[in-house]
């Protein structure tokens, strides 16, 4: 089954994360007094918590991270260690630990941490905040909240079984006496911490935060406005600068009208940036490019505009989105270059089988599109040192490339985490990073670098484009016995690209006896790197929409074929640990919970029932070690195009989701980003370059469009995980699947647009 999961490390491919039950070495706490007299509980977190993927850690030694301390006043202040991106992470974490500390929520402050080796890993992706946090987090807050009683217990007196802490204060029940935990903060920082394993945690029944509905923490000072984002960023006698890069990926500058540029109003500087190294710009390194530093962003851009640069001539500039699709349809009619997995002997299969289906699936590069583009403030001091103000997803990563770039060590970057205006994983590259700090000290000024949208889309790590060819086999009863897919991908230098993948365990490997997935690599000067659910989000489309033709062409409902190939409930054998954590076993018994909960609120038995040219489709997926399954309910508008009435989503990450608010977000939030991405995303390359240039030719989904999406949320006795990523696959091929349903027209590639340009019917 699909453990593929967001590879956090731009230069790697996706690979298969580490999701922890628990933690494998122990974690422990430490305590000690504040400047102002207060309690600073320290969590040691194991280096063992670096997910599969992630980021590097500077230290394989556990650190200290002063991030949880007590006020005189009872205010609580936890440093959030890891960027927010939108996920909720700089909420959903002060959840955990107020919860179990016993504190109120008004009284908890959550400030940004900036980039330290003391904090251990700090990245944002993969949907592994709420899996790496659950158990230290909770265990952290508890024990604060055991020596605050302790602390109590000795003023009174008293056995510290005798009380017992809530809502911030520490109550003896004999006596009803009570002191609140800022009056109890020096007492408690000179005890020695508990143990952590042997701290007791809440029973669910007692929460009074987690489980609760509420509103993200920064989410008032963004709708005021405030300067939250990399692009709000000032810092004293900061210049802004603007950096023009060759079209066509890793082009190299011959000349350029550097003169005429330094000569226009507003301009203090203006030179050529050699690029670090000739893969730089597959990377997401420093690449070539000409930098204007002016005192005002416009003065720098209006001067961009009348930049003249000759670019060196490139191989690359033969690349394009047709001669992908050329070269991919010459690859599938001939063998697969290798094989990925192979299950008994597919041609066999094929040959006894009493139908045989073939269908060629599709889908297009993709662009990140954040709202926020891409941008970093950055000083290089005199002494050599680089402070940096990034809105990044993962700031280690971005050090380390500043660092070797500069030729300085990177204990001499310092980093700053602004929030980010939406990362979807674009943000995981720091390609920005670098340019600032290079320009900041050729001009050894404070300088903001700000791309404006054009540069966003031409310069972005994209999701691949990818190309299948499926056979299958059914028996007379409808169910596949044979299953084949050559996959056409995309390599660079022999290996596959990032995030363009298939991994080898990919449904339906291993519940169809005879399986063979094969691989052919096309040549790619394009960069590539994680998007939301990186390979689920092109993967699912495909495999679940042919799952849902196969059900047809068989004579079977597309649920039930799907709770017949994955079979009774059973917990399969858990995956080795990975990174020193150990991964949860797939279980078929959260795949039928959350098909049949899905078909039950959609009213799928009733389809049959619905209006003429209105179908329902569904779809499941397993990704991040959660379990979607979704329904789509979609018709055909008179000029084509697709109408989607409703979506109904039943997911299962867990027993406890910490808070809805967020949960529900993320979930309607990931369909409609899924959504959008089937009616009208793609990235088209002629000649060697990018085609869109702005939201005019990359038609993000809009508010008329937007269904009403119902969550249902199934809980499980497992350990909590993410939800960033896990609801966006199942909806491609859901809205396929009921366009299908409704029209007859099956959609085997992207985006649609219009059913009319699409001739697959079955």
């Amino acid at each position: 089954m699909d453990n593929d999961a967001a590879s956090v490390h731009p230069d790697h491919p996706p690979s298969t994360p580490s999701a922890p039950a628990r933690l494998s070495r122990r974690a422990f706490v430490t305590a000690s007094l504040t400047a102002g007299g207060g309690l600073l509980l320290t969590l040691h977190l194991p280096a063992a918590a670096r997910a599969a993927g992630a980021p590097t850690e500077r230290s394989e030694s556990a650190e200290i991270n002063p991030f949880i301390s007590i006020a005189p006043d009872g205010i609580v202040t936890i440093m959030a260690k890891n960027p927010e991106i939108g996920q909720g992470m700089k909420t959903t974490l002060p959840m955990l630990i107020a919860e179990e500390l016993d504190v109120e929520w008004k009284n908890v402050r959550a400030k940004q941490a900036m980039l330290d080796p003391i904090y251990g890993p700090q990245f944002a992706g993969g949907s592994l905040g709420t899996p790496l946090n659950w158990i230290p987090m909770q265990q952290v807050g508890a024990a604060g909240r055991q020596m605050l009683i302790e602390a109590a217990a000795r003023i009174w007196h008293v056995p510290p079984g005798e009380c017992r802490a809530a809502k911030g204060m520490v109550h003896h029940r004999p006596t009803g006496r009570a002191l609140p935990y800022g009056a109890l903060a020096r007492k408690a920082a000179a005890l020695r911490p508990p143990e952590l394993d042997s701290v007791t945690l809440k029973s669910p029944k007692d929460y009074t935060i987690i489980g609760k509905f509420t509103g993200g923490i920064d989410s008032p000072r963004v709708l005021d406005g405030d300067r939250l984002f990399g692009i709000d960023v000032i810092v004293p006698q900061m210049s802004y600068a603007v950096y023009e890069k060759s079209p066509v990926f890793g082009g190299r500058i011959v000349r350029a009208n550097i003169e005429e540029i330094r000569a226009l109003p507003g301009v203090r500087a203006a030179f050529i940036v050699r690029g670090s190294a000739p893969d730089a710009a597959i990377k997401m390194g420093l690449v070539d490019g000409v930098a204007i530093v002016a005192d005002r962003w416009w003065d720098a851009e209006k001067a961009r505009r009348k930049l003249r640069v000759e670019w060196t001539p490139q191989a690359r500039s033969r690349q394009s989105t047709q001669a992908f699709a050329q070269e991919a349809a010459r690859l599938m009619r001939s063998s697969a270059h290798s094989i990925i997995r192979r299950d008994g002997d597919v041609d066999a299969a094929l040959a006894r089988a009493a139908k045989v289906l073939k269908a060629t699936y599709s889908y297009p590069f993709l662009a990140h599109a954040t709202l926020e583009p891409q941008n970093c403030t950055a000083h290089v001091r005199p002494d050599g040192s680089v402070e940096i103000w990034a809105p990044t997803q993962n700031p280690d990563s971005g050090a380390h490339l500043v660092a070797q770039t500069l030729g300085i060590d990177p204990g001499k970057v310092k980093v700053h985490m602004t929030r980010c205006g939406g990362g979807f994983g674009r943000r995981l590259s720091n390609d920005y990073m670098v340019e600032a700090a290079m320009i900041a000290k050729r001009t050894g000024r404070a300088v903001k670098v700000l791309w404006d949208r054009t540069q966003d889309f031409h310069h972005d790590a994209y999701r691949p484009a990818g190309f299948h060819a499926f056979t299958a086999g059914l028996a007379a009863s409808g169910k596949p016995v044979a299953f084949r897919d050559h996959f056409v991908t995309f390599g660079q230098d022999g290996q596959v690209a990032s995030s363009a993948n298939l991994p080898r365990d990919h449904f339906p490997a291993g519940y169809v006896p005879s399986l063979e997935y094969g691989q052919s690599l096309l040549q790619l000067d394009v960069p590539t790197g994680p998007m939301r659910n990186p390979g689920g989000n092109a993967l699912a489309f495909a495999f679940e929409s042919f799952i849902d033709e196969l059900a047809h062409a068989g004579g079977l409902d597309p649920l039930a074929l799907r709770l017949d190939l994955y079979g009774p409930p059973r917990v399969l054998s858990a995956p080795p640990p990975r990174g020193g954590l150990r991964i949860p076993p797939f279980d078929t018994g959260r795949v039928r919970g959350v098909l049949e909960l899905v078909a039950q609120k959609s009213g799928w038995k009733r389809r049959g029932a619905l209006p003429a040219g209105t179908g329902l489709g569904l779809a499941f997926y397993y990704s991040h070690f959660g379990y979607v399954a979704e329904v789509v309910k979609a018709g055909v508008n008179p000029d084509g195009t697709p109408k989607v009435h409703k979506i109904w989503a039943a997911v299962d990450i867990g027993r406890q989701i910490i808070n809805p608010a967020g949960a529900y977000n993320q979930v309607q939030g990931a369909v409609l980003d899924g959504l959008g991405q089937a009616l009208h995303l793609l990235i088209t390359v002629e000649n060697g370059r990018v085609v869109q240039r702005n939201f005019d030719t990359y038609h993000l989904l809009r508010m008329d469009e937007a269904p009403p999406v119902e969550v249902h949320f199934l809980l499980s006795d497992n350990d909590p995980t993410g939800l960033g990523e896990p609801a966006l696959p199942p909806v491609l091929p859901a809205l396929c699947n009921a366009l299908f349903a409704a029209s007859g027209t099956r959609i085997r590639s992207l985006p649609i647009d219009r059913l009319h340009s699409h001739h697959a019917r079955a």
